[in-house]
């Protein structure tokens, strides 16, 4: 089934990461998702998926599907959710077409209205990474990689080993990976199931505060909640850092002229260095710095801006914009 448009489909049935350039359901005519195909990254929109992985996926769904070809889906009947049909969408149905990722925008607002919308909500359909895995990207299922001390390595999750099941889902693609992550809580613990030459283990994973963040500046559903810090420059070089009693590994890039106005109301001068935020020593670029402002605050947020200016260090109070 290709789904051109969102409008009269049930949300309850098909819920994805609506962020997505491309996703695929793998389901019977009754409603049963045997699994789900599709994700991305903020390295691009197809750094996760391959005509192999596809493969890989489809006959897995197949080999599940052939157990028992009429199966139902396992959730009981719930009132349909149609997107077009909640409050929140008069605002994007202007013309009569809603976008997938304004369907995340639309439940934002509905969460928002309902009073449950949380800042960590925004962390949708997490990597595997995030506990601590790398699969394979042709066979879904596999485990290339385990982050030393991460909630994977610690449930005892080796390199080699097969995912079954995380946090019940059944797992044969990184969508279905990402899938069961997004429907984990944001602290507490989780199941997951995997094979390891044939014998079948089991374990828990611990997921901590915080545990769902990662790159999301990629995603079009948010980018009114991201801010834009407008402060560029060169980066120093090691030997100038150096003269400034700096890590020469750390932050520090002089502003350059002109200086935007937004930077400028907030006090910023040319040839200001900039050191960070919070007081944090952070080892990154000048590029890096932006990306990192954008990542881990939202638009409304405040923050203090440290820079050097003619040699003494200086802290700039800075509501984001």
């Amino acid at each position: 089934m290709r789904l051109l448009r969102i409008h009269g489909f049930d949300l309850n049935c098909f819920e994805f990461d609506y962020d997505l350039t491309w996703s695929a359901f793998l389901m019977n005519a009754s409603g049963k998702i045997y699994g789900r195909f599709g994700g991305r990254d903020a390295k691009g929109p197809d750094t996760r998926n391959s005509l192999e992985g596809l493969h890989f996926a489809m006959a897995a769904a197949l080999t599940e599907h052939r157990k028992n070809p009429a199966a139902n889906p396992e959730q009981p009947a719930q009132k349909p959710v149609y997107a077009e049909k909640l409050p929140a969408a008069k605002m994007y149905a202007r013309n009569g077409c809603i976008h997938c990722h304004q369907v995340a925008e639309i439940l934002r607002e509905e969460q928002k209205s309902a009073g449950t919308w949380m800042r960590e909500k925004m962390f949708t359909y997490p990597l595997p990474e995030n506990i601590g895995i790398t699969l394979d990207r042709d066979r879904g299922n596999l485990v290339n990689d385990v982050k030393p001390a991460s909630p994977a390595s610690m449930a005892g999750i080796k390199p080699g080993d097969t995912l079954q099941t995380l946090n019940k889902n059944p797992v044969h693609s990184f969508a279905d990976a990402s899938y069961g992550l997004h429907k984990a809580p944001l602290t507490g613990e989780i199941s997951v199931a995997w094979q390891r030459e044939g014998k079948s283990m089991d374990g828990t994973l611990s997921l901590t505060e915080g545990w769902r963040r990662t790159n999301i500046t990629w995603r079009p559903s948010i980018m009114d909640l991201l801010p834009s810090l407008s402060v560029y420059g060169s980066n120093l070089t090691p030997q100038e850092k150096k003269a400034l009693g700096l890590d020469e590994k750390r932050l520090a890039f002089r502003q350059e002229g002109p200086i935007h106005p937004s930077a400028y109301n907030l006090g910023v001068r040319e040839n200001d260095i900039i050191l960070g935020v919070d007081n944090k020593i952070l080892e990154l670029t000048m590029e890096q710095f932006l990306g990192y402002v954008r990542q881990n605050y939202l638009i409304g947020e405040t923050m203090t801006l440290n820079l050097m200016r003619d040699g003494k260090r200086l802290d700039l109070n800075v509501k984001l914009k």
